[in-house]
């Protein structure tokens, strides 16, 4: 057994028994070790670039489910909407929009997540809380027949105080089950929250994460 399929069944055996799943964050790494980690079973593959993910659906298995993780371009949406599966980093409304509109010429429905930005840090993206709630609360989304909200996503603060990235886990989970309350209770497909990484996937699990984005811990430490 290879070292990454050791790393992958390793963490697998961590996470399976509490219904969490693992989105295997290829971005950077070539085709061969995806390759070696899908046929350890792995079907769920998270990329964050255009380009490099067009590269890599065109020569890998088509039951692979890609997420794209990272900051998309609306201009770039068109690119990669007939199969994609799952958006996770929807941080504007004219980004919703745009999915929506290329969703329904692929003639498909694309599940998104929308970015709740509550890190301590300017660089990240997404919508502030109350920013999220307006939105929401205008109701243009609903009008929305191709992409589909299926829950919140968030990138925590990149620091060692536990309790900061804590802090803030727990505050997007409050903010899921108000917007779950509010708008989308009857809306079962709202049911995903997209936290933590290779570093604070543990904190996010207790924190309630449904899904958790891990790639140094499986794939080690990108090669360029």
């Amino acid at each position: 057994m290879t070292k990454l399929v050791q790393n992958l069944n390793r963490l697998r055996s961590e996470i399976d028994e509490k219904g969490v799943k693992l989105v295997a964050v290829s971005k950077y790494h070539p085709v061969d070790m995806l390759r070696e980690v899908y046929d350890a079973g792995q079907r769920i593959f998270g990329e964050s670039h255009v380009q490099e993910l067009e590269e890599k659906q065109k020569v890998l298995p088509s039951d692979i489910e890609w997420h794209f993780i990272g900051h998309l371009q609306t201009n770039k949406v068109k690119y990669i909407a007939p199969y994609i599966s799952l958006i996770h980093a929807v941080d504007t409304l004219k980004l919703l929009r745009e999915i929506d509109r290329q969703a329904e010429k692929a003639g498909r429905t694309i599940d998104c997540l929308l970015q709740v930005h509550v890190a301590k840090e300017e660089t990240k993206y997404g919508f502030l809380p109350d920013e999220l709630r307006l939105m929401l609360d205008e109701g243009e989304w609903r009008q929305f027949s191709h992409a589909r909200i299926c829950g919140l996503m968030c990138m925590a603060t990149n620091t060692d105080d536990e309790q900061q990235i804590r802090s803030e886990f727990n505050e997007v989970h409050q903010l899921f089950d108000e917007l779950k309350a509010r708008h989308f209770s009857t809306i079962a497909t709202f049911s995903e929250l997209s936290m933590g990484m290779s570093e604070d996937y543990k904190i996010a699990i207790e924190a309630g994460s449904t899904m958790i984005r891990v790639g140094s811990l499986i794939f080690g430490e990108r090669i360029y």
